[in-house]
């Protein structure tokens, strides 16, 4: 399990993971990506749902920045895949389900041509699996990946 799964189980390491993070002051879309999820983690182990709020608002803002730098890049769009995923529809700020998974399952289908690690297919693979976030078609090619 990498840092980011285990801050999502254990408050100490999700506090310790977003102190990180927030001293993050570059631009690369990979490291903003984790920094917004660093922000996301935090929302789930507050109490207060204005501090949640604030936490989610500044995730959101920080995969923007993100993607702005690197619309194309599979892995922030699926980081941000995975977190909009989990956020209840209801607060609307789940727009861009859609788009991620289109950038991201591209890249999965692509590989090896992709030229992606096989560790992070195979975490994209397991997690649109395990949630049942694919379609039977999409279910078939990607349980065929050959990794």
């Amino acid at each position: 399990m990498n840092y980011y799964q285990t801050a999502a189980k254990d408050e100490k390491v999700a506090e310790e993971f977003h102190g990180l993070m927030e001293k993050y002051r570059g631009k690369d879309p990979l490291k903003l990506g984790y920094k917004a999820v660093s922000n996301a983690i935090m929302a789930k182990h507050v109490w207060s749902p204005y501090t949640k709020l604030k936490f989610l608002r500044t995730s959101s803002e920080v995969f923007e920045q993100a993607v702005a730098l690197d619309t194309q890049d599979p892995e922030v769009r699926f980081l941000r895949f995975t977190i909009e995923n989990s956020i209840p529809r209801y607060l609307n700020m789940s727009g861009h389900l859609a788009e991620d998974k289109k950038v991201f399952m591209a890249a999965i289908l692509r590989y090896p041509r992709s030229n992606m690690p096989v560790e992070s297919i195979k975490i994209m693979r397991d997690y649109l699996l395990r949630k049942d976030l694919v379609t039977g078609e999409e279910r078939h090619r990607v349980e065929n990946l050959n990794l």
